[in-house]
C-alpha cells in the first residue's frame, strides 16, 4: 500500500474475545489470552508497514462491571503481558498508557512506568494502550483541572480554546485519530477517544472475532480507509 495512504493514527477496539472463546466451548479467559497474543502481532505489524500511531483500547472503565472472577483474570494477563514490555523497545516501539491508572496495584502501576521509560527514546510505532480508560471520564478529569487552572489565575477562561483543551487530555502529545476499527460485528464507539475521533473514519467489522484479527484482516481495513474521502467539513 502507498505510505501515503496510510492513516497516521490507528485507533482499535478489540472487541469479540468472550465470544471467541464461546464459539469453541472454551472459558472466556482462553479468548483474552488469544485476544493478548493477536494484539502483539498487530503492533508489530503496524510498526513494520509505517503505521505511526496505535491506540488500543485494553480495558474500559465499564468493564468493571464484569464477574469478579472475569476481572481477576483480566488484571493477572495485563500483569503477565507488561512483564514481556521490553521486547517492545527493542524492536523500537514507543509504549505508553492512557487512563486512570491510580486503581491499579502498585507493582502494575510501576511496570507501566518500567514500559514506558525503558521505550521513551523509541522512533517507530507510538503504541497506547487504553486501560481503565473512559472518553467520558477523560473529558470531565481535564475540565476540573482546567477549572482548577482558572480559579488559580493560571489561564483565562477566554484564552481556552480547542488546541488547549485538548493539551489536558491523556493524548496530549498524539495527534486525532484518522481511522477507527472495531471487529466483532458492534456498531458503537464504547466511550472511545470520544473527542480524538470526531473526524476519524471508521471500520466495523461483522465477520471477524478479535482473536482472529490477522494481518491480512488489518490490510483490508487499511485498503478501505485509503479509498475514503476526507473533507473535514469541506467540499
Amino acid at each position: 500500500m502507498d505510505s501515503a495512504k496510510l492513516p497516521a493514527h490507528v485507533g482499535i477496539i478489540m472487541d469479540g474475545n468472550g465470544r471467541w472463546a464461546k464459539k469453541r466451548g472454551l472459558p472466556r479467559m482462553l479468548g483474552h489470552r488469544a485476544g493478548a497474543a493477536t494484539f502483539k502481532e498487530i503492533a508489530r505489524y503496524a510498526n513494520k508497514i509505517g503505521i505511526r500511531y496505535l491506540t488500543a483500547y485494553v480495558l474500559s472503565t465499564e468493564n468493571w462491571k464484569r464477574p469478579k472472577e472475569e476481572i481477576d483474570a483480566l488484571i493477572g494477563l495485563l500483569r503477565d503481558y507488561l512483564d514481556e514490555m521490553d521486547g517492545y523497545a527493542k524492536e523500537n516501539i514507543r509504549v505508553r498508557f492512557l487512563g486512570d491508572r491510580s486503581v491499579f496495584d502498585a507493582d502494575i502501576q510501576a511496570k507501566m512506568r518500567r514500559a514506558e521509560e525503558k521505550s521513551a527514546s523509541a522512533t517507530g510505532l507510538n503504541l497506547s494502550l487504553a486501560v481503565n480508560y473512559g472518553g467520558r471520564a477523560e473529558l470531565t478529569q481535564a475540565a476540573r483541572r482546567i477549572a482548577a487552572d482558572a480559579a488559580a489565575g493560571k489561564l483565562s477562561p477566554e484564552a481556552l480554546d480547542e488546541g488547549m483543551l485538548s493539551r489536558y487530555l491523556y493524548t496530549a502529545d498524539l495527534p486525532d485519530v484518522d481511522l477507527v476499527i472495531r471487529p466483532s460485528g458492534e456498531y458503537r464507539l464504547s466511550n472511545f477517544l470520544l473527542w480524538q475521533t470526531a473526524y476519524a473514519e471508521y471500520v466495523f467489522m461483522d465477520e471477524v472475532l478479535w482473536p482472529d484479527f490477522k494481518p491480512a484482516v488489518m490490510d483490508r481495513a487499511l485498503k478501505e480507509y485509503a479509498g475514503r474521502s476526507r473533507r473535514f467539513g469541506g467540499i
